[in-house]
């Protein structure tokens, strides 16, 4: 499926509301606000997300599809609203869900 002509440009950022203070296998996170929902969650694309964690602690990310099998989001390091450093990662995305108001993506194991 081809990405849709009004979709995001390279500087376009989404928000990517997670619903935990940290990432690991199963977690999802719900990204808002695409262009097309449809489009997205079958064939996606390279986009700049804002992970807003369930602390709302807000983190940017990468969501990269270099190799359309294993399409990879990039976290980089932060500190929970608790104090807890978090390492950066690169995660697989396992799944990517169309629900009624954004794409749901399911994460993997460690890329």
């Amino acid at each position: 499926m081809s990405k849709p002509s009004t979709g995001p440009t390279d500087s376009d950022t989404y928000l990517a509301v997670c619903g935990h203070t940290h990432l690991f296998p199963g977690a999802r996170c719900r990204v808002m606000g695409l262009p097309d929902l449809h489009a997205f969650a079958a064939d996606p694309w390279p986009v700049d997300l804002d992970l807003r964690l369930s602390d709302d602690v807000v983190v940017e990310a990468e969501l990269r599809i270099e190799d359309p099998a294993d399409p990879v989001l990039t976290v980089p390091a932060y500190t929970t609203g608790a104090g807890t450093r978090i390492a950066g990662r690169k995660w697989l995305i396992r799944e990517f869900t169309r629900t009624a108001d954004g794409v749901e993506l399911t994460i993997g194991g460690s890329a």
